[in-house]
């Protein structure tokens, strides 16, 4: 490393260069594991060789300067601000499927109909509950279109109690497939089409 660049790692710029480093590393780890965890291995180990590549430099630049506590500060406040960047990227990017069950005492079929017009595969049911006959409703979504399927539940049944599951296992069946138009507050993701799986 240059003297010059020694000189920039050694002033306070090089904590705040460490605290960036350390933000992009452990957001990558972050969704490293969370595609792995959901079998995604190709993905997973893309993200964990940038990962490691970034963390080493960090690293080795930090332990440098462990008697300057402004680079110590960098380092774990970038780690801290890295977990919280990664886990909020992965929710926006939505990844993956969710198994929805809805049981609603009186709305289940009005929910599966506006679902069903909405290209999602349902299955309905009666049931039995506390307070007598209920409808369950049944149905795999892409995450990225869980606020769509809530506000279907909203609009006829608020009262519904509503479990969301990651399936492990998928075969048969249809689900909608995800459009990578944005969705939340800064993003909107669209419906998408019906595809068999």
């Amino acid at each position: 490393m240059s003297p010059e660049i020694e000189a920039i790692f050694a002033s306070p710029w090089g904590a705040l260069l460490i605290f960036g480093l350390r933000i992009v590393d452990v957001s990558l780890d972050t969704m490293r594991v969370l595609f792995a965890v959901r079998g995604k291995r190709l993905v997973a180990g893309i993200l964990g060789f940038f990962q490691a590549l970034i963390w080493i430099f960090a690293v080795a630049t930090a332990i440098k300067y462990l008697d300057s506590w402004i680079h110590i500060l960098g380092y774990a406040g970038g780690y801290a601000t890295g977990t919280f960047v990664g886990i909020t990227i992965e929710s926006a990017v939505a990844f993956g499927l969710n198994q929805v069950r809805i049981v609603s005492i009186h709305g289940g079929v009005e929910i599966a109909e506006a679902l069903r017009e909405r290209g999602y595969g349902v299955t309905e049911y009666a049931g039995f509950g506390r307070e007598g006959t209920v409808e369950i409703v049944n149905s795999v979504v892409q995450r990225a279109h869980m606020d769509e399927v809530m506000a279907i539940v909203d609009r006829f049944d608020p009262a519904a109690f509503v479990t969301v599951e990651e399936p492990k296992v998928l075969r048969g069946g249809s689900v909608v497939t995800r459009d990578w138009r944005v969705r939340r507050k800064w993003m909107r993701w669209g419906g998408g089409r019906s595809q068999r799986v």
